[in-house]
């Protein structure tokens, strides 16, 4: 069977498994198994909120029976105040929350989508985005973004040299990426590839061709630290008119750090 019909039967199990608990209202598939199943494939899991009756959620939080009787359950991590993340003892991995329904107006998501609901929450209304409450995760500056990249590689090669290389590296091959990432969607034209609201990184493959076959040299790694930098630098200074003397100031620092080795 393949996983999205096995994603798909495990959703009508936890229906089925809901139906003998009065205070379950509501199942809400999220990501993949929300509004874009056309995006599911083999290494796709569950991602979903629970909506119960008023006074109920710690009862379902505290005691995982209603998920364990859709199917047998081998860890489960209670990783927030409201839900888990669970392996389900046939590989299948999935991520929950637990909500009364007036809670939905501070939570953050996007592209729900009703794969259950109990006959006494036929009238429940549920808001299947809130996105609004989802921080931007792209940024409408370039100047901003480059900059700010181009002082995560100064201040990253800094702390190489000193001795720092996980903070460098998290400056370098993290920061500054992330600040590339979230001005890309201005320097390249975009794929239209189920864009991720809560992440640049997600698909950025496929919605970025061009950015995506440099990454390799940008990211070489822990050791290859200041060689990435160089080629950060050499894109940034591809696509942006980049401050000539902090440029040679960068250069300078990852060469040294290249012959410090």
């Amino acid at each position: 069977m393949l996983m999205k019909d096995k994603l798909l039967l495990r959703l009508d199990e936890m229906g089925a498994a809901l139906e003998q608990h009065e205070d379950a209202l509501l199942l809400l598939g999220l990501g993949s198994i929300g509004a874009e199943t056309d995006r599911m494939d083999e290494f796709s899991d569950l991602d979903f909120f629970l909506l119960v009756a008023p006074g109920s959620k710690e009862r379902f939080i505290r005691r995982l029976d209603w998920l364990e009787e859709a199917h047998p359950l081998s860890y489960s991590f209670l990783n927030s105040l409201h839900g888990y993340k669970v392996l389900f003892q046939d590989g299948i991995y999935g991520e929950f929350a637990v909500f009364e329904a007036h809670e939905l107006k501070d939570i953050p998501y996007t592209g729900g989508r009703v794969v259950w609901r109990s006959a006494s929450a036929a009238d429940l209304k549920v808001p299947l985005d809130n996105s609004s409450r989802i921080p931007p995760a792209r940024n409408e500056s370039i100047d901003f973004a480059l900059n700010e990249a181009l002082t995560n590689l100064y201040v990253g090669l800094g702390r190489y040299l000193r001795g720092e290389k996980l903070s460098a590296f998290r400056f370098v091959q993290g920061h500054a990426i992330n600040s590339l990432l979230s001005v890309q969607h201005l320097l390249e034209t975009e794929v239209d590839h189920f864009p991720d609201p809560f992440g640049n990184e997600r698909r950025a493959e496929v919605r970025f061709p061009g950015f995506a076959k440099q990454l390799p040299e940008m990211m070489q790694g822990y050791v290859q630290l200041p060689e990435s930098a160089l080629q950060i630098l050499g894109y940034l200074e591809s696509v942006y008119p980049v401050n000539q003397p902090l440029s040679d100031a960068i250069r300078q620092l990852a060469h040294r750090a290249v012959a410090s080795r």
